[in-house]
């Protein structure tokens, strides 16, 4: 055991029994005053609390049936683990959102390696996703399955970054108008074209893909354009049809589909042309985090999603350093209170997302917001 010096004189102590409560009582050799030590257990409780909430246990599988832990990594979820921007650059990025309520998502924006940076927002607009990337060094190619607002976001905070939209996601957002067996020849042949986007690997081939896509679109053109009466207006008769080849239109007009085929980009290396890696590396972890531990609250699943990204994040600060910077909920609270301009609900809580609590919570300077 480490020796127990007086704080009075710096001298050495020897055991003087105990207090009324059970703590150990010291007594300065030189002195005589009497002290105790309180040795402090947080980080030990943090690592308890992450290393639950990271994993498949139960909170009845813990010290006394899940009291005593509740009791003592309670504070934990007061505690909002908000990203530290690191000015790294990284060539690709990939990002997305998850959905936690129907309005409430987390943007999350991660590299080959590890999650760069997260952000809640009521939903994907290109205000919060101008929150989420601002912060960040703009990659060379960032991979995104085409949230709305995304398009926008990207041309304001990274102007010269290239998007690579998912060819999977192309490929589905088909899929969900034509389904797997379509009925009409046009659907079948729309279907088939979708699904190749997924097999190009050159861009000799994304140049004969683009061009069959440009034919079937100038053949079926006139069979699409048929309406037929319903309750007494016209509507189109093939409307899924169309809404099919509107998005994959949009697609080729913005030229966001052949990106990782660029020469200029893939001269140092490879670049990937789905979003597999936020999906399967993140999201899909995220959801089996929700559902080993269902039943929590929105906000505590909000925290649960921040916790595992911060985890993910590469942070390699002390427990102890982490937590005195991180801000609270009182901290929140505060932030709303003096500086939140965004309109709150009726009973006075404000709503997920304001832009000025972000500017606050992710200060480039070493100090925290309250300093």
């Amino acid at each position: 055991m480490k020796a127990v010096k007086c704080p009075y004189c710096g001298g050495p102590t020897k055991r003087n029994g105990r207090t009324s409560s059970g703590a150990q009582r010291w007594r300065c050799t030189a002195c005589g005053a009497s002290t105790t030590v309180r040795y402090d257990d947080t980080a030990a409780r943090f690592d308890e609390f992450l290393s639950w909430l990271l994993s498949k246990d139960t909170q009845l599988e813990m010290p006394g049936a899940g009291r005593t832990f509740r009791r003592r990594t309670a504070e934990f979820w007061e505690v909002w683990p908000m990203p530290v921007p690191d000015g790294e650059f990284h060539r690709v990025l990939f990002v997305d959102g998850i959905w936690l309520a129907e309005r409430l998502v987390v943007l999350i924006c991660c590299s080959e390696d590890r999650v760069v940076s997260w952000y809640m927002a009521q939903s994907e607009n290109s205000r919060a996703w101008s929150a989420l990337m601002e912060p960040i060094p703009a990659p060379d190619v960032v991979v995104a399955d085409g949230g709305s607002g995304f398009a926008k976001a990207v041309r304001a905070a990274w102007p010269r970054t290239k998007v690579q939209r998912c060819l999977f996601h192309a490929y589905a957002q088909v899929k969900r108008c034509t389904t797997t067996r379509p009925k009409l020849q046009a659907g079948r042949e729309l279907y088939q074209i979708a699904l190749d986007l997924t097999h190009i690997k050159t861009l000799h081939q994304a140049e004969l893909w683009r061009e069959r896509y440009l034919d079937w679109c100038g053949f079926w053109s006139d069979f699409l354009e048929d309406t037929t009466l319903v309750d007494g207006k016209r509507a189109y008769t093939h409307e899924r049809l169309r809404k099919a080849r509107r998005s994959l239109s949009s697609l080729v007009s913005a030229g966001t589909l052949f990106t990782f085929l660029d020469p200029e980009l893939t001269k140092a290396g490879p670049l990937p042309y789905t979003n597999n890696k936020i999906e399967g590396g993140v999201n899909a972890q995220l959801r089996a985090v929700l559902r080993n531990h269902r039943g929590l609250t929105t906000l505590k699943r909000v925290k649960a999603v921040f916790w595992w990204c911060h985890a993910r994040s590469g942070d390699a600060r002390t427990a102890k350093e982490k937590l005195a910077a991180m801000p609270r909920d009182s901290d929140i609270d505060l932030l709303y209170d003096v500086y939140s301009a965004s309109r709150k609900h009726d009973d006075g809580r404000p709503e997920w997302g304001d832009r000025a609590v972000w500017e606050e919570l992710h200060r480039k300077d070493p100090f925290p917001f309250w300093l």
